[in-house]
């Protein structure tokens, strides 16, 4: 079963959502047979790159809250990423464009260690002081610890085309699917669930989804029958 994950870096209750999906994951019985895909989604698709501002100052001029509102909404969310043991600055951080991490993160598919990015990459940009914003060298830092090439990741960094096209289809998908918010979670392309729903939740519709997979389908023979088949090579000869 496959359970595609549309998300941002950006997005705190990605980060938390993340957490609670993986706590459902780790109790599935059936966990080992669960492909997890993550998809790109930008909050901010029309930052410029060097554009970074505090989250406090972004908050109030996007939502026309006061600081202190801001503040207060930080302040729960620490809580609440606290609850699902992450770590959290709630005070401090910066917001920018996340286009190059997207593309990363798809450098990182194609080896493998797409999972391992995106949770250093949540982790810097919410708990610890430096920045993720306007410095590549940054960048390749974080995929060198998720186990990518450095060089390669500097490859990517230098061609604003690479994996460029990768982050739109995820984005143009994301919308033929009614998402229009992370994180949004789509298992199977049966179910979806939006947003950072409790553990539970998750539980339940890993449970419905794998429910409702296709049974293998079960040959009926005799008991010892080699019936005759045609294949690629031709077919069988009856012998005498």
């Amino acid at each position: 079963m496959r359970v595609e994950i549309w998300s941002d870096i950006a997005c705190p209750w990605c980060y938390v959502g993340k957490a609670r999906f993986e706590k459902a994951l780790g109790a599935f019985p059936h966990r080992d047979g669960v492909e997890v895909v993550h998809r790109s989604f930008e909050l901010d698709p029309g930052r410029a790159k060097g554009d970074i501002q505090p989250v406090l100052k972004m908050l109030t001029k996007k939502y026309g809250m006061s600081e202190a509102q801001a503040q207060a909404g930080e302040e729960n969310l620490g809580a609440q990423a606290a609850a699902e043991g992450l770590a959290y600055r709630t005070r401090d951080r910066d917001h920018g464009n996340t286009f190059d991490m997207h593309r990363l993160l798809h450098l990182a598919k194609d080896k493998g260690r797409q999972d391992e990015l995106i949770q250093l990459f949540y982790q810097a940009n919410f708990a610890e002081e430096q920045s993720v914003f306007g410095d590549d060298e940054r960048l390749v830092e974080l995929a060198v610890a998720a186990g990518l090439d450095a060089d390669d990741a500097r490859g990517v960094l230098a061609d604003p085309d690479a994996y460029a096209d990768a982050v739109r289809a995820d984005e143009r998908e994301a919308a033929e699917l009614g998402a229009n918010g992370v994180p949004f979670f789509v298992l199977d392309r049966k179910y979806g669930v939006s947003g950072a729903q409790p553990a539970e939740v998750f539980a339940q519709a890993l449970t419905q989804a794998w429910g409702e997979r296709p049974t293998p389908l079960k040959i009926v023979q005799a008991e010892g029958d080699d019936a005759e088949v045609c294949g690629p090579d031709g077919c069988a000869v009856p012998q005498k």
